[in-house]
C-alpha cells in the first residue's frame, strides 16, 4: 500500500482548527428557516450527524492522498525479438542414433524434447517454425502464441514435406518472413541433420543476405558423424557449411552428437538469446482512491437524508 500525495493528510485536522479558532468577525447574516436546523435539537441525530460528518471529511481526504496497492501481472512485456525455428525433416532424421534413458531414440525424437520446450519458454517472444525436407513451409506463423509452436513442433512428421534435404530453401522462406518483421530483433535457428541436396541457393549465400538485413543466424549441426572427419559415413551431417553460416550471419553453431549435447546447445542458446521469461515479473500500482470517495459520498448521502425525513414542517411539526 502506497501514497501518491501523502502530505494530502495534513487536512485531516483542519475542519478541528477552523473549530477552534477565534471567529474573525461577522458584517453579515444568512436567514435560514428554524425547520432546516430543527434536527441539531435532537442530541442523538447531532451525534449520528457529527460522526457522518467526520466519515465524510476523513474519507474525502483520504481519497485526495490517492492510495495505491501494487500488483503483479500475469503479462510479460514482449522482448522485441522474432525468431523463426528453421527444422528439418527430412529422411534422415527417423534414424535412431540419439539415447534416452537407455533406450534409443530417434534424431527428431530428441529434437521435439528439446526444441519444444526450449520454444514453450519463451513467452514475451514472437516464435514462428518453418519446416524443410524436398521443399519448404510454414508449419507456424510468427506469433506470441508460443504454445501453439511447441504443438506443431510435437506434431511435426518426417516425409510431410519430402525426404531430400533443402536447407537454402527452409532457411531462404524464414529469411523472407523475417524480412518484412520490424522487430528490432530477428533469429533464425537453423536445425538440419543432412547436406543441402536440393536447395536451389547455396545456404552461405542466403546467411549473406541475411547479415545484409540484420538477421542472426545460429545453425545446430545434429548426428553422430560429419563430413570433416567420416566423410564417406551415411547420413554424415555438413557441419562445415553449417558452421559458415552462422559465421556469414553473426551466429553460433553447435555440435550436437547425443542428448547431452542437445541439452547444453538449449541452455546456450538461451544465454545467448536471453529468455523473457526470467525476467522479473510486470508490476503496476493498482489506484484504490474510488473507494474512499464512494464512502464519502455515502457519508454526505446519508447526512442529506436525515436532514429531509427528520427536519420538521413549516408549522413546526416533524414530517415521518
Amino acid at each position: 500500500m502506497t501514497l501518491a500525495f501523502p502530505l494530502a493528510l495534513l487536512l485531516l485536522p483542519l475542519p478541528l482548527l477552523v473549530r477552534l479558532l477565534p471567529p474573525l468577525g461577522a458584517r453579515g447574516g444568512l436567514r435560514v428557516p428554524g425547520h432546516v436546523f430543527a434536527s441539531v435539537s435532537d442530541r442523538s441525530a447531532g451525534r449520528s450527524g457529527l460522526v457522518l460528518a467526520v466519515l465524510a471529511w476523513v474519507a474525502l481526504v483520504v481519497a485526495l492522498a490517492g492510495p495505491g496497492i501494487s500488483r503483479q501481472s500475469p503479462m510479460l512485456p514482449a522482448s522485441g525479438r522474432d525468431i523463426v525455428l528453421a527444422l528439418d525433416l527430412s529422411g534422415s532424421m527417423a534414424k535412431q542414433d540419439f539415447a534416452l534413458d537407455g533406450q534409443p531414440i530417434s534424431r527428431l525424437d530428441a529434437v521435439k524434447r528439446v526444441a519444444s520446450r526450449f520454444v514453450a519458454a519463451r513467452k514475451g517472444d514472437r516464435i514462428g517454425l518453418v519446416i524443410f525436407g524436398e521443399r519448404a513451409y510454414f508449419a507456424q506463423p510468427i506469433t506470441f502464441d508460443v504454445a501453439a509452436v511447441a504443438q506443431a513442433i510435437d506434431e511435426a512428421q518426417i516425409g510431410i514435406s519430402g525426404k531430400a534435404t533443402a536447407i537454402s530453401d527452409g532457411l531462404g522462406l524464414a529469411l523472407r518472413r523475417l524480412a518484412q518483421s520490424r522487430a528490432p530483433t530477428r533469429i533464425v535457428v537453423l536445425l538440419s541433420d543432412g547436406i543441402d541436396t536440393s536447395g536451389q541457393v547455396g545456404a552461405v549465400d542466403a546467411a549473406r543476405l541475411a547479415a545484409r538485413h540484420g538477421i542472426r543466424i545460429h545453425t545446430i549441426a545434429l548426428g553422430p558423424d560429419d563430413l570433416e572427419t567420416r566423410p564417406k559415413a551415411r547420413d554424415a551431417v555438413d557441419a562445415r557449411t553449417l558452421r559458415e553460416v552462422a559465421e556469414a550471419a553473426g551466429g553460433t553453431s553447435f555440435r550436437v552428437r547425443g542428448m547431452t549435447d542437445l541439452a547444453r546447445m538449449a541452455a546456450t542458446l538461451d544465454a545467448l538469446e536471453p529468455n523473457p521469461s526470467d525476467r522479473p515479473p510486470l508490476r503496476y500500482w493498482q489506484s484504490l482512491w474510488i473507494w474512499p470517495a464512494l464512502l464519502a459520498l455515502a457519508a454526505l448521502l446519508a447526512m442529506a437524508g436525515r436532514g429531509v425525513w427528520t427536519g420538521a414542517g413549516p408549522g413546526g411539526r416533524g414530517r415521518p
